[in-house]
């Protein structure tokens, strides 16, 4: 399986480009692990039910990647007017200089995140967490940090544990299986195609507060000349997710076709996504800012040295692409 990191901070990667590409002259977005990973499901969505030309912009085409670090050069170096990252990588790029602006807040918790034994294991709780290896995607990656807030919410040390680096998230649930880990941290839709399998400890959602981990951004050229197409895109996506909440099932079949996925699947990953909330937070904004979520996920990946600098994300943003009735951060 491919592995589903999200965070590959700067790191160069294999960039991969949808499925549904576009014709020559056609309009294409920018959008870290599409059709891998569940932040970018509403594109799918979009994308399907043509709402991107329904608000104006021509949307044909989405380019992917296995990394907000790619995502990034993927803009700059293409002129790809909108593109959405993890808000980390975006935060350290324009700090380095990037020509970059933070233009909405797309993925506010890290609910896709479960972490997941064998059934037959000892480990009933994150208390059991102790003296035992964990698995984590690679270093500086979300997922070791969380799993280092996981073990202080057990009340442990990050010493009390074994973290050990898999790769990815499928060669997790290899290591699993092999043994050499206790712990696999599965995300969305990992979780859903391995659930029979597999007995979850512990879901972000329960014991980790609200985390954005995914930022919609634009370039400062684009964002003086191309704001009717950022304003439009960025409509299609919150007509997305309201789509997805509605309509759960649809939409599951939809992402189904675009990421290459059983249908029972989909449906599983769009269901659970949909329903939850991270005290009160959904997983999948409108768009509107919540900035006590962002703060939060810049000190998350300053444990691990994804960031080593203090950055003030508010100074990165800028609120007037979307709509006048969430422009007003939360």
């Amino acid at each position: 399986m491919r592995a589903l990191d999200r965070f590959g901070g700067m790191v160069a990667v294999v960039v991969g480009v949808s499925a549904c590409l576009a014709p020559a002259g056609a309009e294409q977005i920018a959008v870290s692990n599409y059709g891998i990973a569940a932040n970018a499901m509403p594109y799918a969505v979009a994308l399907e039910k043509k709402f991107y030309q329904a608000e104006g912009a021509d949307v044909t085409g989405i380019i992917s990647s296995q990394g907000g670090g790619t995502s990034i050069r993927n803009m700059l170096a293409g002129g790809v007017a909108y593109g959405e990252a993890n808000p980390g990588a975006t935060a350290v790029a324009i700090q380095q200089g990037a020509d970059l602006k933070i233009i909405s807040d797309n993925v506010l918790t890290v609910a896709e995140f479960v972490w997941a034994v064998k059934p037959d294991s000892s480990i009933k709780t994150i208390q059991d967490f102790k003296g035992k290896k964990i698995g984590y995607t690679n270093p500086r990656s979300t997922s070791q940090a969380l799993a280092i807030l996981l073990l202080q919410a057990a009340g442990l040390k990050p010493t009390d544990a074994e973290l050990v680096r898999t790769g990815g998230f499928g060669e997790g649930v290899a290591a699993l299986d092999l043994g050499a880990i206790d712990v696999a941290p599965m995300a969305e839709p990992v979780w859903s195609k391995f659930k029979s399998k597999y007995r979850a400890v512990v879901a972000a959602s329960d014991v980790l507060p609200p985390l954005d981990n995914v930022v919609g951004i634009t370039t400062t050229a684009a964002a003086a000349t191309r704001g009717d197409f950022i304003r439009a895109v960025i409509r299609a996506r919150r007509k997305a997710v309201e789509f997805m909440h509605a309509n759960p099932d649809e939409a599951g079949d939809i992402v189904a076709k675009h990421y290459n996925l059983e249908k029972d699947v989909a449906r599983s990953a769009v269901r659970s996504l949909t329903a939850s909330r991270t005290q009160g937070i959904p997983y999948w904004g409108s768009g509107q800012f919540h900035l006590e979520g962002m703060k939060r996920m810049m000190d998350v990946q300053k444990m691990v040295g994804a960031i080593t600098t203090e950055i003030d994300v508010a100074k990165m943003i800028d609120t007037s692409f979307l709509p006048a009735d969430i422009r007003t951060p939360k």
